[in-house]
């Protein structure tokens, strides 16, 4: 529905070509809780019209048993529409919210205003054109205001709508609008933020959210709504940007077509323009731009177009279409801000799935530079990145992509982090710049390569990777596998947990974080050491799935073979060989597996020795008939 018109019942084929050609104007609410962001938006979607009658009817009903307006319309739920928020007064989730006028239609998010909900702030704030920042009048500018400004700042929304709201309440004074406008503007400008209106309101009783009310003699500024359709939106400014065509689909109907689908990023293409296929380099000029319609001469950034090349490259999803005049960066290490988004922290060295336009990659984040005190501004030192926390941090990929940064392009600069396990997005990044290094340093090139060292050594290599808990017998059966090994005269090396902990990882501890550094560093020298020739036998509890799929993702397929050496945490206690369990259990051993930190067993490993049933000989001989098994023994 949209509002009303009289086109609508004279002439409605005019009226669609009106509403079709207005613009669209993206826009959030943010601010602390109960400064009612909710109220505001439900209050402009009952001015505009956009509020049928039953649903007017049904928010009157919903308004008796769970409003806070006594006998008044609630316009918060309107908008609030789960359960737990109704019952609560409170935005959780954020929610969208469609509405038009005359002049331009609106797309807003109602975000919430808890600090445990800034995930759900980001998401509605990364597509938004401006930001209105409520502001209680009777509070002023309170953490969350910060927090959330801050993070309008750090999205890249350069317009700022100060909506000091509630001013019923302070009886519309206007020495409390001045002085909550001028301690928001000198805290805007420490970071960064210049277009700012400020603007007295009482969402609740429609005081300057449509027509300016006759309470504020003294304010000559525009209403919201008049601010929301009048201000300048910058639609060209993508369009005149460097050409960015990410790569979503490659569509081949038949043997005689191949092109090439996606949307515009930026830019404007033309056919006959020459481009780059990055992060390949190859060049071509596009031969056809075929949209819905047919072909078309040129199109611009924000438009869903197929294109073909005169010449036949390899492109495939992921890739990115670019001015070959003006075309994107390439590497493979960057800094970057990211936000932490997930309940488990960010641990420097874990392996993460980065997706950044249509490609997915790997990705390992080193441990971080600083993070951000929000409401201070100050840089405070960090080894890992909690819910809700942003930090500066260097990232590298387990392969090139071709990028802006974020500054310059939002599309192609922007990127998510995504946990690789359960595929959950656990972060949100912005890419500054690419590091030196990850230009100045190349793969050498060798001659002899690991095929023709295996052969030398009739045998192909590969990680045996056992993993359990302390006192399992990791160790054990891990000599006894290598001198079986020996035996028959294959080649071998053993790396031992404890062994690796007096010289290469001798300056990492057994917090979360070392934890993953110990088997990240472990994982390649076992890569290094298959690559010359050798079968490596790693004995380490490796508690977390992640890094044994990082190991995992190191080799070819094939070349790692999981072992879980699966003993009962009761037997693995009563055997303590060190007595590690026991000085976990006093509380003198801190962050130990199985007491107080967490093993995560293997869901599908290629072989399970329940020690319980099997001796340390026994357990062996399994690992070496699965060795035969496999063909590695006898190739």
């Amino acid at each position: 529905m949209s509002h009303v018109s009289d086109l609508i019942a004279s002439d409605i084929r005019e009226y669609l070509l009106r509403h079709e050609r207005k613009s669209l104007l993206r826009f959030i609410t943010c601010g602390s809780v109960d400064d009612g962001k909710s109220t505001l938006i439900g209050r402009l979607l009952y001015e505009s019209k956009m509020v049928f009658e039953d649903q007017l009817a049904a928010i009157e009903a919903d308004s008796r048993r769970w409003g806070t307006q006594g006998g008044e319309i609630d316009f918060a739920l309107l908008v609030d529409g789960l359960a737990a928020e109704r019952e609560q007064g409170i935005t959780i989730d954020v929610a969208y919210r469609f509405f038009s006028t005359d002049r331009r239609k609106f797309i807003v998010a109602d975000t919430p205003g808890h600090e445990q909900y800034t995930r759900n702030m980001i998401t509605g704030a990364s597509t938004a054109d401006v930001a209105v920042i409520l502001v209680d009048a009777r509070k002023g500018v309170l953490t969350q205001t910060r927090r959330h400004s801050y993070l309008v700042s750090l999205i890249g929304i350069g317009k700022v709508v100060l909506a000091i709201n509630k001013m019923d309440l302070v009886d519309y004074a206007q020495d409390v609008y001045r002085r909550i406008d001028d301690d928001y503007r000198e805290f805007a400008a420490r970071i960064g933020i210049t277009d700012i209106t400020s603007i007295p309101l009482s969402a609740l009783q429609g005081d300057n959210m449509v027509a300016a009310s006759d309470r504020t003699p003294w304010y000559a500024g525009p209403t919201l709504l008049e601010f929301l359709e009048t201000t300048d939106i910058d639609e060209h400014r993508q369009q005149d940007g460097p050409l960015r065509l990410p790569v979503q689909w490659v569509n081949r109907p038949n043997l005689d077509f191949r092109g090439f689908c996606g949307m515009l990023a930026s830019g404007r293409l033309h056919q006959g323009d020459r481009v780059r296929v990055q992060p390949s380099g190859r060049e071509s000029r596009v031969a056809r731009i075929v949209a819905v319609g047919g072909d078309r001469p040129m199109a611009v950034a924000g438009e869903s177009v197929t294109i073909t090349l005169e010449d036949e490259i390899d492109i495939s999803r992921g890739d990115l279409i670019s001015a070959a005049d003006a075309p994107a960066e390439v590497a493979d290490q960057f800094e970057c801000t990211i936000v932490w988004m997930a309940d488990d922290a960010m641990l420097p060295g874990r392996p993460y799935l980065l997706k950044i336009g249509a490609r997915t990659v790997g990705a390992a984040i080193t441990e971080p530079k600083y993070k951000i005190n929000v409401n201070t501004l100050e840089h405070l030192a960090a080894k890992k990145l909690e819910l809700n926390e942003i930090g500066v941090c260097n990232i590298a990929l387990d392969r090139a992509v071709a990028f802006d940064p974020y500054a310059a392009n939002h599309e192609t600069g922007g990127f998510i982090l995504i946990d690789r396990l359960t595929n959950n997005t656990v972060g949100a990044g912005m890419l500054h710049f690419a590091l030196r290094r990850s230009h100045n340093i190349h793969l050498q090139p060798v001659d002899i390569e690991q095929a023709a060292r295996a052969e030398l050594m009739r045998q192909k290599p590969a990680v045996l990777w056992l993993t359990g808990l302390s006192g399992a017998g990791k160790s054990t059966i891990a000599n006894l596998v290598e001198k079986k090994l020996y035996a028959m005269g294959k080649h071998s090396y053993l790396l031992d947990g404890d062994n690796v902990r007096h010289g290469l990882n001798k300056d990492l501890g057994f917090t979360e974080a070392d934890r993953v550094e110990n088997i990240r560093r472990v994982a390649e020298v076992a890569r290094l050491m298959v690559d010359a020739g050798l079968i490596v036998i790693t004995a380490f509890i490796s508690p977390f799935r992640a890094e044994r799929a990082l190991a995992r993702s190191l080799l070819r397929e094939g070349e790692f073979i999981e072992i879980h050496v699966d003993t009962p945490l009761a037997l693995a206690e009563q055997r303590d060989v060190k007595g590690l369990y026991a000085k976990a259990r006093r509380g003198e051993l801190a962050n130990f597996t199985g007491i107080d930190s967490p093993y995560e067993p293997p869901e599908s490993p290629e072989l399970r020795l329940p020690t319980q049933q099997l001796s340390a000989e026994q357990s062996a001989d399994l690992v070496i008939a699965k060795l035969q098994e496999l063909q590695l023994l006898d190739p």
